[in-house]
């Protein structure tokens, strides 16, 4: 199986109660890629850099099985650049600067041998961005999961809806959910939100875990308890690679199989927010993995006597 992703490659300037960055690699897909990487390979990339976007880390990602096919780099151009500053509780954050450079035209597009994709991530990017990636495609792909954020709801809703409308599993977070169902129960906003079109809905709740509904059904993954948490930025890009990445190496989008890709996803994001930026998504193993896998299942895994 292999998967196409569509999202930001960047550079991040981080700051957090436990120290700061100065200008590294980021962006939607940066995590995404890496994350998924572990199930399946190659993972196909669409996105657009400058070419101030150091070599060695393209070679990085290419030892990692990501294929750059279908990663522009304009000449004499800037890479999108995002700086931003946690807070104490590390849930909230404020954005510095956003220079969108590349970004500010970027028009998609996706080579001939990779229009045939079995499974679509789309990136939270500007909507009109990811139906142009859908359009391209010569087949429907088995699954298209979609993340989003709340500035697209607020400056392009009727294109956002449109996209949503054509997708699988759609991932966003609590506040989010709220925002583009009205309601603020999560089960209510739940249950709008999949009359908007897709089959399966992820809510994100940070530290706090996550969400998935399909129909009348609801599973809970919880977050794994950290001793340290240096950065969460990619965090929930992280679980977006490593849920999808399981699903296609699993080849199985029933809601068992989505639980347990919750579970990875999860996993792969708390290496993730141990170090700055993307680089503990370099050196994992799956021997971590799979025991990072195992915390969780302990975590949430009890035997109980009934009543009567």
């Amino acid at each position: 199986m292999n998967i196409l992703v569509v999202g930001t490659v960047a550079f991040d300037a981080i700051e957090t109660p436990f120290g700061k960055t100065d200008k590294i690699i980021g962006g939607a897909a940066t995590y995404i890629s890496l994350a998924a990487s572990y199930f399946v390979k190659p993972i196909n990339i669409i996105s657009v850099i400058g070419d101030d976007f150091p070599s060695e880390d393209l070679l990085r990602f290419k030892n990692m099985g990501l294929n750059l096919d279908g990663l522009q780099i304009k000449k004499n151009e800037k890479s999108f650049f995002w700086s931003g500053k946690y807070r104490n509780d590390m849930n909230t954050r404020d954005t510095l600067k956003t220079e969108l450079n590349v970004l500010a035209d970027f028009n998609p597009i996706v080579p001939e041998k990779l229009k045939d994709c079995d499974y679509l991530m789309l990136g939270n990017l500007t909507p009109s961005v990811q139906q142009k990636v859908i359009s391209q495609l010569i087949k429907r792909p088995k699954l298209i999961v979609m993340d989003t954020m709340n500035f697209w709801m607020d400056t392009a809703k009727e294109e956002l809806l449109k996209v949503i409308a054509q997708v699988d599993v759609l991932t966003i977070n609590d506040e989010e959910a709220r925002q583009l169902s009205g309601d603020f129960s999560l089960v209510s906003a739940a249950k709008k939100i999949l009359g908007m079109g897709p089959r399966f809905l992820v809510i994100k709740k940070g530290e706090h875990g996550a969400l998935l509904f399909h129909k009348n059904d609801i599973f809970y993954a919880p977050a794994l308890p950290l001793e340290e948490v240096f950065d969460p930025t990619g965090a929930g890009d992280t679980f977006a690679g490593g849920f999808i990445g399981y699903l296609a190496k699993k080849n199985d989008i029933t809601f068992e199989n989505m639980k347990r890709a919750l579970i990875y996803g999860s996993a792969l994001a708390s290496f993730c927010v141990e170090k700055f930026g993307p680089e503990k998504l370099f050196d994992l193993s799956d021997k971590l993995i799979t025991a990072r896998v195992s915390e969780f299942i302990n975590l949430s895994q009890f035997e109980m006597d009934y009543f009567g």
